[in-house]
């Protein structure tokens, strides 16, 4: 089962990229199930798209977007050497304002990911937390 899921999110995923060339469109990016507690995971599967597996903004999607996508490992020297948890944990949870992906904006991963598991808040804060944590982890120092 988790075989057949993987090949139709990858299905899907060479189907937007092949339809994004072709007129501006919806980006789909397929969410799978991830663990709460695994920051790393959670990146590969809703982030890495866009932003990379190295997070610097060159993920097989950014070709898509009509903004490149921030580089992510640059939020702590961009922030004065500290790195801007409150603010991360606020985009992860509710999206930004400038729009990158044609008339959408950055995916707000809150509500995605309180829909794996509506009766538990807590995971729901587990996960942005956790995914904070791995962009803290991956920072240029």
């Amino acid at each position: 089962m988790q075989r057949l899921l993987l090949v139709l999110a990858a299905a899907t995923l060479a189907a937007t990229m092949a339809c994004a060339g072709q007129a501006q469109s919806t980006i789909v990016l397929p969410v799978g199930k991830t663990a709460p507690t695994n920051g790393r995971q959670m990146y590969t599967s809703y982030c890495a798209p866009c932003h990379g597996m190295d997070g610097r903004g060159h993920g097989t999607l950014a070709a898509a977007l009509t903004v490149q996508p921030s580089d992510l490992t640059l939020l702590s020297r961009n922030h004065r050497g500290r790195f801007p948890d409150n603010h991360v944990v606020s985009i992860l949870q509710f999206g930004i304002e400038k729009p990158a992906h044609s008339a959408m904006q950055m995916p707000a991963w809150g509500p995605i990911l309180a829909k794996m598991n509506q009766s538990n808040r807590q995971d729901r804060l587990l996960r942005v937390c956790n995914l904070s944590r791995y962009l803290d982890a991956i920072q240029v120092r």
